[in-house]
């Protein structure tokens, strides 16, 4: 096996930094570079990430995001760089707005307005962590997929055994493990399987990144429907974050998910993003396509 075909965590890392650093072309104009290797469509969370990381450029470092709210338009072509268009809509005394639009081709594929706030001290409180075992002695998803395999189509399996920069250890089994229904709630434990550097702003790129990861799944759980079974046609419709406080993403965050209703073919779904430690540091919700479909028979 080739070094590329295996690649070392420092390397996985290095890929998704270049991936998520955009490449600033003047007039508040942004290129994001595609997924080197990438076939088919281009993951929601790294148009995310990009699309943050093009308004952050417009914005100074002392006011952070607080939160974005995203559509997806169209699926990303992963053969293709995509472009983002930031407006300055406000730049006020405490806040900052900003509106990006992503395209390719001359397409929008995505619309998102994002939130800066100047640092400021106010009263505290936030919801507590669920009770779940933390991550030591988990299995990662990485493993449980290999050991899960044989359960896979050669299609998934040179997709689903594929080695990521973002580590995840599920704590509830996953739909391509076979089972039947099961209560719409998800927590996963993730981090970066290197470290990153100190930039504040690479962190949120990259918790950007990763909150696209295990959410839509979690409105299809009680369904028996999953991408895996091939009853099911799902993309991401929208996609917001609220960024509450500081946090690393090269060190363990829970991501606790549920899905308080699905219906009319669409999920909805919320998400919270903890430390180790319990401090609640992000909240995330999103609506998804989940469409019953019939499964292709093979022949």
């Amino acid at each position: 096996m080739t070094e590329h075909e295996n690649p070392t965590p420092q390397q996985l890392v290095a890929s998704l930094l270049d991936l998520l650093t955009v490449k600033d072309h003047g007039g508040d104009r942004f290129e994001g570079r595609r997924k080197i290797g990438g076939v088919g469509r281009v993951f929601g969370g790294q148009v995310i990430g990009q699309a943050l990381a093009s308004a952050e450029r417009t914005v100074p470092d002392d006011r952070p995001v607080h939160s974005l709210h995203a559509y997806f338009l169209r699926g990303g072509n992963e053969d293709h760089e995509i472009d983002f268009k930031v407006e300055r809509d406000l730049d006020g005394g405490s806040f900052s707005n900003r509106r990006v639009v992503a395209s390719q081709l001359g397409k929008p594929i995505l619309n998102m307005v994002a939130s800066f706030h100047k640092r400021e001290e106010g009263r505290y409180h936030a919801e507590p962590m669920p009770e779940v075992a933390g991550p030591d002695g988990l299995l990662s998803e990485s493993e449980l997929r290999h050991k899960h395999a044989d359960r896979m189509t050669e299609q998934q399996r040179v997709y689903m055994l594929q080695p990521r920069p973002i580590e995840l250890r599920p704590l509830e089994s996953r739909h391509w493990m076979g089972g039947g229904p099961q209560e719409p709630k998800a927590h996963t434990w993730f981090r970066s399987v290197a470290a990153l550097p100190d930039d504040p702003r690479i962190h949120r790129a990259i918790l950007a990144y990763a909150s696209d990861m295990t959410l839509l799944g979690t409105s299809t759980l009680p369904h028996d429907i999953s991408w895996a079974k091939g009853n099911l046609m799902g993309a991401s419709l929208d996609h917001a974050i609220w960024f509450h406080d500081d946090f690393r993403a090269d060190e363990w965050l829970l991501y606790a998910c549920d899905s308080p209703w699905a219906g009319r073919a669409r999920g909805f779904n919320r998400g919270r993003i903890y430390t180790r430690e319990g401090r609640l540091v992000a909240s995330v919700a999103q609506e998804g396509l989940i469409r019953p479909i019939t499964p292709k028979k093979a022949y």
